[in-house]
């Protein structure tokens, strides 16, 4: 399956947890099906991207990067690659490679969708963002790359100011998810 195949796939079977997000569903739809290079960067008017919110072993902090283009506490993410399988492999492919910590377990997801502007093609392009969530095995160490000025646990209820609703939307329903998994066990 191609990776536009996969992510049409991904967002028409996904059911959107708020009318908001119904609307940037369709609409991502409505992206994919009108433009080939959907998935790549060099689509001008906007593109998809895979975000992960990757959470402690206990599910009780989440571990941003501070961006170093957006001055912004972030999940891990960024463009899908030509050789991913999935949009979730991408996901899981920028918070390994971001957080620097082997093992991570991808919750079942999209957990969230979200659109935002970045300077990819100037004056300005959208990110089509598909965000999901990872839980880190216990006792691991976080090692910042080279995309990250810093890189941080925060506890889910206490992400900084210099963040966005976004972020935390994303870290509080991984988190929900987490111990959803937990209490069916």
């Amino acid at each position: 399956m191609s990776l536009r195949a996969d992510a049409r796939s991904v967002l028409a079977g996904w059911t959107a947890p708020t009318a908001e997000e119904e609307l940037l569903r369709k609409e991502f739809l409505e992206h994919v099906d009108a433009h080939e290079d959907a998935m790549w960067r060099e689509c001008v008017p906007g593109h998809l991207t895979a975000t992960t919110a990757v959470l402690s072993h206990d599910g009780e902090r989440v571990l941003l990067t501070l961006h170093p283009k957006a001055g912004m506490w972030l999940p891990m993410g960024g463009h899908i690659e030509r050789d991913d399988v999935s949009i979730e492999a991408a996901a899981l492919r920028e918070a390994t490679e971001e957080s620097g910590i082997p093992g991570l377990r991808l919750l079942p997801g999209p957990l969230a969708l979200d659109r935002h502007r970045v300077w990819c093609h100037p004056p300005h392009s959208h990110h089509l963002d598909v965000e999901y969530g990872a839980v880190a095995p216990a006792d691991v160490e976080a090692v910042i790359s080279d995309e990250s000025l810093d890189l941080r646990w925060f506890p889910v209820e206490e992400i900084p100011e210099l963040s966005d609703e976004a972020t935390r939307r994303l870290a509080r329903r991984a988190r929900e998810i987490m111990r959803a998994e937990e209490h069916a066990r």
